[in-house]
């Protein structure tokens, strides 16, 4: 917010008195004297508690300009704590993700692949392979602010092909050229940070298993450039049994996150004003973590204003999402509700900095809150809908049972999902089954006369319907996705009705 004072040029008197010859009030500022402090003196005298009120508010600020930053850091974290791993080590599933594991607003249907990387010993070589007649790659290469820097598969870069995609670490003054890179076989990268990651959703074609998508990113490859000529044998982690988590928390560890981000990378130009807000709270590069415990108490007071402002954001109509179905009036036809991205975002291919300014609040509680891995082009394989309120345009109750019409001219190619969420995490509810039912759900569950699927949320299954019920035991949303959405269906008249409550 820009608060802007008088101007302070010689025109000030005359411009004065023209305004009030006019008859024109001028504001409170203006008519004050330019000597009139407004005892401002006196009454910062009383201020107390001064270093930990800026503490406070510099653990807000930077919390929610780190978030993204934060959300990429605990994947690594998540690697070595949970799997034994490390950097550029490949993570797969040999089965989709279920309630154990930690991954914002994952689905439950495809059997990912994701690493963690750096680059700060040399440039990266993150080698995907082609796709092939069963298994292909829907995925972004990011960097460590979770800013896209390049797609992969058929509809990425390398349209299908496969490829050694190049990171190059900032600063870059290697003996090759890019265009000597690219004529070797390389599709090199510039990048501003030394950490990234990637996630790779597996498509599945002509009958391809959960089991073909495990072995085929079991081919995937990261290894550094002057390691090209022999590459080291990568290490492959299942993780499908194992509750691997991902998850940013808002409590101490999270300015661990801001920490290890800080001292992993360098300081971009961009950041240097959040970086000095950090010194204040114990985060300085080159130099340990070490807060007392005033720090810690400050920070933790500032994460939950930060919590409670991407909450917000996340929430209010208009901010993180818009109605996709108005009438003519512009008023709603339907609760379910659009991604809003900052305008020109998606065009830019995400990253929330303009030639002005750096998008921090759209960034975090827009987008990073509650998603990772946004690709650098929007395609149209996949269609998210957000649901967070019912028909009567209430709040979803955790304790309350809904049913949600699922048409069956539901238009997804290959089908559809619906998944519950944590209000709280943005991640699976933990220790529920299922998580989410899909399309491919169908054979065990309950069909309507008309091909229809009702589907039922609520603390425990309505009888006779446990085959068409997600359970809730704490405060959620739905993300209802269409994969494959058809060409056309926006303006075909197809619309998902709201979730009833059931009396």
């Amino acid at each position: 917010m820009k608060i802007l004072g008088p101007s302070h040029s010689g025109l000030s008197t005359h411009l004065f008195g023209v305004a009030l010859f006019v008859g024109i009030s001028s504001s409170p500022v203006l008519s004050q004297s330019f000597n009139d402090t407004g005892d401002i003196l006196a009454r910062s005298a009383e201020v107390e508690d001064i270093e930990y009120k800026i503490m406070v508010q510099r653990a807000t600020q930077t919390a929610i300009w780190g978030m993204p930053a934060a959300g990429m850091i605990d994947f690594l974290k998540g690697i070595r704590r949970d799997l034994g791993g490390d950097y550029n080590d490949i993570i797969f599933l040999n089965k989709p993700f279920d309630s154990k594991h930690g991954f914002l607003t994952a689905n439950d249907v495809t059997a990912y692949a994701w690493a963690s990387m750096t680059s700060e010993p040399g440039p990266l070589v993150i080698e995907v392979p082609a796709a092939t007649d069963k298994v292909n790659y829907f995925g972004t290469i990011v960097n460590a602010w979770d800013v896209p820097i390049v797609d992969v598969g058929p509809d990425g870069f390398d349209e299908g092909a496969g490829g050694k995609y190049l990171m190059l670490p900032p600063g870059y003054e290697g003996d090759m050229s890019l265009e000597e890179l690219t004529e070797a076989g390389y599709l090199p990268f510039e990048t501003d940070t030394y950490e990234y990651g990637f996630s790779f959703r597996p498509k599945l074609t002509n009958g391809g298993t959960d089991a073909d998508a495990a072995e085929y990113a079991q081919t995937i490859k990261v290894y550094y450039l002057s390691e090209a000529d022999n590459p080291p044998p990568n290490n492959y982690l299942e993780a499908s049994e194992v509750p691997y988590d991902s998850l940013p928390y808002y409590n101490e560890t999270f300015f661990q996150d801001l920490n290890d981000y800080v001292q992993n990378n360098p300081v971009r130009p961009q950041d240097k004003v959040m970086i000095n807000f950090l010194k204040d709270l114990g985060i300085e590069k080159g130099k340990p973590f070490e807060p007392s415990e005033i720090q810690m108490q400050a920070m933790n007071e500032g994460l939950l204003l930060a919590y409670a402002s991407m909450q917000n954001y996340f929430v209010t109509p208009g901010k993180a999402m818009i109605p996709l179905w108005v009438d003519d009036s512009g008023e709603m036809k339907s609760q379910w509700l659009i991604w809003d991205f900052a305008e020109g975002q998606p065009e830019a291919g995400f990253p929330y900095e303009t030639e002005a300014e750096v998008l921090v609040d759209a960034r975090a509680g827009g987008s990073y809150f509650w998603i990772t891995y946004l690709p650098k082009q929007l395609g149209g394989g996949t269609f998210y809908l957000t649901g967070l309120r019912d028909s009567d345009g209430e709040m979803y109750d955790h304790n309350q049972t809904y049913i949600l019409n699922v048409p069956a001219d539901t238009p997804a190619d290959d089908f559809w999902s619906v998944i519950v969420y944590s209000m709280e995490t943005k991640s699976f509810i933990r220790n529920v089954d299922p998580v989410g039912l899909s399309e491919r759900d169908t054979d065990s569950m309950q069909a309507n006369e008309d091909g229809s699927y009702d589907i039922f949320f609520g603390p425990e299954a309505p009888e006779g319907m446990e085959s068409n019920w997600i359970p809730t035991t704490e405060p959620y949303f739905l993300l209802f996705r269409l994969y494959g959405p058809q060409d056309g269906w926006l303006e075909s008249g197809w619309m998902l009705g709201d979730l009833e409550k059931v009396n």
